[in-house]
């Protein structure tokens, strides 16, 4: 059973990279993945009901010579999700791939015996990639950012007929080559794994609405109306007689004050913020605008803080009733889940689903069922 797909809950919600480093801050209690820690945080999660935890995919930071530096210190996402997926019986775990360092065939076939082991609980997240310095690890040049596009499109292809063919197939495109193509098991899940994609440009929004299941699509909104955000995407997909979820990712500072929460938001993200790695995110990103309209400079930089709490998402700041407010405009606005940052995702997790807290007033207000432990 695939939470994300089954779940009667108006607003889903989930975790975002327990399996690496989300947060660029040197504060004493940063998260570092740590598997007892990870599988702590996971059976919590688990218990409360929370529908998804993605992993994230990074082969590299973004400081050559740097490789404790926070969002290089990762886990493999697909290990990740298996593993987790022994230790948890209700989230669905969701790995990340860079289409372009893993070959479809390859990528296939570790999905279906995840999702197997799974009992159908997993998902895949699928990225293009734009960091260079990941991509010279492997002797691959990053393309332009049309042509990413054009190259991912032929790797789900492949991926959808090796997960739905019942006989071997040849498949010739200007990226792979596949003959005899042929992968089994095949998925549980019929008529196949659920897929994620984050695509923000026009290109982007016409791959994940022909594509994705779910899309990703608050860090792409920056200077944009939210709700024309989501419409527009909501819109493209039926256009295809398609309909997609759609999902953000947000850092979570819960305390309870405000203030206090300000003040906290103010220590991690300003006073220890890592600096010279927030310094690459933000070089990298404004490289990176030169392939979409979507984003201008300033935006970038408006969104520095936001990068260093969470790689992007907004923050929910406050107490248990604010942060429960926000998760409901972004409920209002038509998302259907929000993934979820913590600096301590042992600290965030425990305060956010504690009794009389946040999970506790999203069901108060109707957008979130009490989870019936006995139906796992």
């Amino acid at each position: 059973m695939n939470a994300l797909l089954t779940s009667p809950n108006k607003l889903k919600l989930g975790l975002f990279g327990t399996n690496g480093a989300p947060t660029m801050s040197t504060v004493p209690e940063i998260w570092r993945p740590d598997w007892a820690r990870i599988v702590e945080v996971a059976k919590i999660a688990d218990r409360a009901g929370l529908e998804a935890s993605l992993g994230y995919a990074r082969w590299k930071g973004y400081l050559p010579g740097m490789p404790e530096a926070g969002v290089a210190n990762i886990m493999d996402s697909f290990t990740w999700a298996a593993g987790l997926s022994q230790v948890t019986s209700y989230t669905t775990h969701i790995a990340t791939v860079h289409g372009s360092v893993m070959h479809p065939v390859l990528a296939a076939k570790q999905c279906a015996t995840i999702d197997r082991m799974s009992g159908g609980r997993f998902a895949l997240n699928l990225v293009g990639g734009w960091n260079a310095l990941e991509l010279d690890m492997f002797g691959i040049e990053l393309k332009e950012h049309e042509a990413r596009y054009d190259e991912l499109e032929e790797w789900v292809q492949i991926l959808d007929r090796l997960w739905t063919s019942a006989d071997e197939f040849d498949f010739e495109g200007d990226y792979y080559r596949v003959a005899g193509g042929m992968s089994r098991p095949q998925p549980l899940q019929s008529p196949r794994i659920p897929l994620i994609n984050a695509g923000g440009s026009d290109r982007g929004l016409d791959f994940a609405t022909t594509y994705a299941d779910i899309g990703f699509t608050v860090p792409q909104m920056v200077g944009l109306d939210a709700k024309k955000k989501v419409d527009e995407y909501r819109a493209s997909a039926r256009a295809k007689g398609r309909e997609i979820q759609l999902w953000t990712y947000c850092a979570v500072v819960q305390r309870d004050s405000r203030a206090e929460a300000e003040d906290y938001l103010h220590h991690f993200t300003v006073d220890h913020e890592e600096t010279e790695l927030a310094d690459a995110w933000q070089a990298n990103a404004l490289k990176a605008i030169a392939h979409t309209t979507r984003i201008s400079e300033d935006d970038i930089r408006a969104m520095r803080q936001r990068f260093v709490a969470s790689s992007g998402g907004p923050i929910l700041l406050g107490t248990a009733v604010d942060i429960a407010d926000q998760l409901e405009e972004m409920s209002a606005i038509g998302l259907d889940g929000v993934l979820l940052i913590w600096p301590d995702f042992t600290d965030g997790i425990t305060r956010f689903v504690a009794p009389g807290s946040v999970l506790t007033e999203l069901e108060r207000r109707g957008l979130r069922q009490p989870f019936d432990q006995s139906a796992r």
